[in-house]
C-alpha cells in the first residue's frame, strides 16, 4: 500500500526571507548527523550538499532508488505533488491517469471546488481496500471549506488520514479558518484513536519547532506555518493539556530525529532550494501505542523537482493495518 495523500492546486505563496550563515550549532549538528552514520555525506567541495547534509538539487534525479522493504512491513509515503489535477487539465475533475490506477486500484479524490489559490486537493491512492472512506471533518461549521482537505480510510485496525491542512494565509489573513479547523480536528482525531490507532499523514502546513524552518526568529508570529497558536495546536495533538490520561500521538520523524535540521518544502520564489531555505511541513503523525512499529521514516530530500515539496517515506508493521 502507497497512499500518496496529498495534491495541491497552487504553488506556494509563503513569504520568505534570506536565511542566516551557518552557525556554529548548525555546523556541530551537521557532525553529529555524520556520526551517527548518515548515508548522505556532505560533498562540500562539489557544493552538492547544503550545511545541514540535505541536498542541493533543482531538478528530479535521474536515477532514484528506495530501500528494499521488509516483508513484514507495509510502506506509505506522502508527498504533495503540487497541482495533479491542474497539470491534467482536470482542475476540480478526478485525474484518470490508466499507470495509476493499474497500480494503485483503490483511489480516492477529494477536490476543492475553488480555483484560487485557497484551492486544495487530497488523494489516497492504495493496494489495499480499506472498510470505509469519509472525505468529512465533524463538527466544521463549513464543510465545504473541507472538502480537498481530508480523507479517511478505515481498515481493520486503524484509520489513515490524509489531509491538506489549511495555511494561514499571507499576512496570516487565514488564521482565524485554520484555527477553527484544527479545534475541530484535535476533537476528531482524538475520537478515532479511542476506537483504532491512528496514522496521519500529508503536508500538515506547520513547522513544529524552532528546528523545523530555517529563520525560526524571524518568521515567529509572522509567517504562516509558524506562529504561538498553530505550534501550540499541534504540540496539543501530541499530549493534550487538558487530559494527561489522554492517548498521546507522535510525529515520527523528529522522534527519530530529535537534532536534526532538516526540511520537506523550499519554496520555487527567491531560489530558496539554492539557499537551503525550508520547512519540514509534511509528516508522519501515529498514536503513541504503535509508534515502535514503524521500521523507517525518511525525507527523501533527492527527490526534489516536481514540486516545491519532497516526499516523505515510512515503513511500518503490516499488522498494525490489518
Amino acid at each position: 500500500m502507497a497512499p500518496k495523500p496529498k495534491i495541491k492546486a497552487s504553488g506556494s505563496k509563503r513569504k520568505v526571507e534570506e536565511r542566516d550563515t551557518d552557525t556554529e550549532q548548525e555546523t556541530q549538528r551537521v557532525e553529529e548527523s555524520q556520526a551517527s552514520g548518515s548515508s548522505k555525506s556532505l560533498k562540500r567541495a562539489k557544493t552538492e550538499y547544503f550545511q545541514n547534509g540535505q541536498p542541493k538539487n533543482k531538478v528530479l534525479p535521474v536515477k532514484v532508488e528506495f530501500t528494499k522493504r521488509d516483508e513484514d512491513a507495509l510502506r506509505i509515503a506522502t508527498w504533495n505533488v503540487c497541482g495533479l489535477a491542474a497539470s491534467l487539465k482536470k482542475m476540480n475533475n478526478i485525474p484518470v491517469d490508466p499507470a495509476l490506477k493499474e497500480r494503485y486500484p483503490y483511489q480516492y479524490w477529494s477536490i476543492s471546488e475553488k480555483k484560487t489559490y485557497l484551492a486544495a486537493g487530497t488523494a489516497i491512492l492504495s493496494k489495499v481496500e480499506p472498510l470505509t472512506v469519509d472525505y468529512k471533518l465533524p463538527g466544521h461549521p463549513d464543510p465545504s471549506s473541507c472538502k480537498g482537505r481530508i480523507i479517511t480510510l478505515e481498515f481493520e485496525k486503524a484509520y489513515i488520514i490524509g489531509t491538506y491542512v489549511v495555511n494561514a494565509g499571507q499576512d496570516l489573513k487565514t488564521l482565524s479558518a485554520k484555527q477553527v479547523w484544527n479545534t475541530h480536528f484535535d476533537a476528531y482525531i482524538r475520537e478515532l484513536d479511542k476506537k483504532k490507532s491512528v496514522i496521519w499523514v500529508g503536508d500538515l502546513n506547520v513547522a513544529a519547532t524552532a528546528i523545523d524552518l530555517a529563520n525560526a526568529k524571524k518568521a515567529w508570529n509572522k509567517q504562516p506555518g509558524y506562529t504561538e497558536s498553530e505550534t501550540t495546536a499541534f504540540k496539543n495533538i501530541l499530549s493534550s493539556p487538558d487530559d494527561p490520561d489522554a492517548n498521546k500521538f507522535v510525529d515520527v520523524w523528529r522522534d527519530r530525529h530529535p537534532d536534526l535540521q532538516h526540511y520537506s518544502y523550499w519554496s520555487y520564489r527567491f531560489n530558496c532550494r539554492e539557499k537551503c531555505i525550508g520547512w519540514r511541513l509534511d509528516m508522519f503523525v501515529l498514536s503513541e501505542r504503535i509508534a515502535d512499529k514503524v521500521k523507517l521514516c525518511e525525507i527523501r530530500d533527492e527527490i526534489y523537482g516536481a514540486s516545491d515539496h519532497c516526499p516523505v517515506v515510512m515503513d511500518i508493521e503490516s499488522s498494525v493495518l490489518n
